[in-house]
């Protein structure tokens, strides 16, 4: 359509259309920069001016580099995803500019924080200095109500519902003992698969059980339903912000029209039968229930508490989702990926730690229980939007800017945790409580502190306790993706072996591999099963 309007105002040769392209594309590229150029220097204004309305004077905007037009630093930022120093984008501009710095990515112009006291003040200073602000495709993708952008009394609400439910006795003696059947089952089917993706494998467990814990959905038809329309779904959370058809965008968008068929029609069946009930209310089975009833719950104070919409419901739940395809199954697989390079902490953890579980359970004869397995989850940073001008350490973070606190930058600087690229477990023998600092945060933190952090710890203790006293595997090559989200390159092939490991029997040096892995020249004791 375009070229035809091109055409038929004279422009009859190729030459002369591309002439036009450039011309236009020169005229958006001048207005952005121009823009950009225009904001930078009302900041430089304001600093100057008040030195910072949340500190008390002195602030400075940080310093930093805006790079191209349009896309910023973003292929750096990307690069550096896909490489084995996931953070050498953070760490290069941590020499140039400080700890604190400016830079423009996913189309944001954005301050990023690799400072760990900077992140608690953002973290801990919700809704009245700070709220949520994510890239476009993401607000786009999970809408307006999103628990992410949620803000204010209802976001704290909905907080303590979940986390209140998570946290119930009832729950937690049902769900350990679902887990635990899903993972048993799940690594039986092992034994039969001479190699398997351990990242699709985690996956299956991860969403069975979640799914399981908001809407009480089984396996089944349903489920592979859900399962099949969500990673269609969340293939769209970083992408282009283009809502054409064929986009990645729209199709997740696509996929999520049908996910909000079936979860709708799910919570319309349980609000029906939930007013036919004429008996007392017993314990709510999941997230579903936990939701409508609050909605149906007369209020306990002055204040009109306004129900819940069944949209509303039906989207969050959804997004809830996220840990069972994302977070929850890449802990565990990259805990597989640890062990399997690291043959002397798989050893330690098979016979200091968890086989002691099994066995006094063996002989009391007990079921598992929730204490018995206390136990990290992968969130690389959050973005956050200044509500007005905030002076943190003295620098000054503008009203109106987003800030991207990066807890991976923290989590492995050097000052903060010696070879932070090795796998080396014993360091929090050695570190100790010093781990509960704010050079530690695995699961964000503040009042948007993952409502899920036990339960995910549940979830990948019991599938390491089964894995390592159970099943022998051998791993095969495979990288670590950090970009968009983290992941395996290749999902972590595994090969089943009948062999086991023992202390008692036959030294066989370690190869080269191995040896890289844990960093010196140990021995390690292998036998074949007899």
């Amino acid at each position: 359509m375009a070229l035809y309007i091109v055409k038929s105002e004279g422009f009859e040769s190729k030459e002369d259309m591309g002439l036009l392209i450039i011309i236009f594309s020169l005229m958006g590229v001048v207005w952005f920069w121009y823009k950009m150029k225009k904001m930078m220097r009302k900041e430089d204004i304001g600093t100057n001016k008040s030195g910072g309305s949340g500190g008390g004077g002195g602030g400075v905007v940080p310093k930093g580099n805006l790079g191209w037009p349009f896309i910023g630093e973003t292929l750096h930022f990307i690069a550096s995803g896909y490489s084995s120093q996931p953070v050498s984008f953070m760490d290069k501009r941590k020499l140039l500019h400080g700890k604190v710095f400016k830079t423009h990515l996913l189309g944001t112009p954005i301050i990023v924080s690799t400072d760990p006291d900077v992140n608690k003040v953002v973290l801990q200073n919700h809704g009245n200095t700070f709220i949520p602000a994510y890239p476009k495709s993401i607000t786009e993708l999970l809408g307006e109500h999103s628990i992410l952008q949620m803000n204010g009394s209802l976001q704290k609400r909905l907080h303590a519902l979940i986390a209140g439910f998570l946290r119930s006795p009832q729950f937690k003696t049902r769900i350990t003992a679902h887990i635990e059947s899903s993972v048993v089952s799940t690594l039986g089917s092992w034994q039969h698969m001479q190699v398997l993706l351990v990242q699709e494998e985690t996956k299956k467990i991860a969403f069975e059980v979640l799914v399981e814990v908001l809407m009480s959905v089984g396996p089944g038809e349903d489920l592979e339903f859900l399962k099949r329309e969500f990673e269609e779904f969340i293939k769209g959370l970083i992408c282009l912000p283009i809502k054409l058809p064929g986009t990645r965008l729209y199709k997740s968008l696509k996929a999520k029209e049908r996910l909000l068929k079936v979860v709708k029609k799910i919570v319309e069946e349980r609000k029906l039968a939930m007013e036919e009930e004429t008996d007392e209310k017993g314990m709510a089975k999941d997230a579903v229930d936990v939701l409508l009833r609050d909605s149906s719950e007369e209020p306990s104070s002055d204040q009109i508490k306004q129900s819940l919409p069944l949209d509303f419901i039906s989207g969050n739940i959804i997004e809830m989702m996220i840990p069972g395809e994302e977070t929850v199954p890449m802990a565990m697989t990259l805990a597989v990926k640890f062990l399997s390079d690291c043959p002397v902490a798989l050893q330690q953890l098979m016979v200091r730690g968890e086989h002691g579980i099994k066995k006094q359970k063996k002989e009391s004869g007990e079921d598992y229980s929730w204490t018995d397995y206390l136990m990290a989850n992968i969130i690389n940073g959050v973005w956050r939007k200044a509500l007005k001008d905030i002076d943190i350490k003295g620098y000054l973070i503008p009203k109106g800017w987003c800030v991207l606190t990066s807890f991976i930058s923290v989590h492995m600087d050097e000052e903060n945790y010696e070879n932070p690229y090795h796998f080396e477990p014993w360091r929090w023998e050695k570190i100790g409580a010093a781990a509960n600092n704010n050079s530690f945060t695995p699961f964000g933190g503040g009042q948007r502190l993952c409502p899920g952090l036990e339960l995910s710890r549940l979830e990948i203790s019991i599938f390491l306790h089964h894995l390592v006293t159970t099943y022998r595997w051998v791993a095969q090559e495979d990288e670590i993706i950090y970009f968009p989200t983290v992941k395996m390159k290749k999902k972590l092939p595994i090969k089943s072996q009948l062999d086991r490991y023992d202390q008692t029997q036959t030294l066989e040096v370690l190869s080269p591999h191995q040896k890289g892995a844990i960093g010196n020249g140990n021995l390690y004791t292998y036998i074949s099963k007899e």
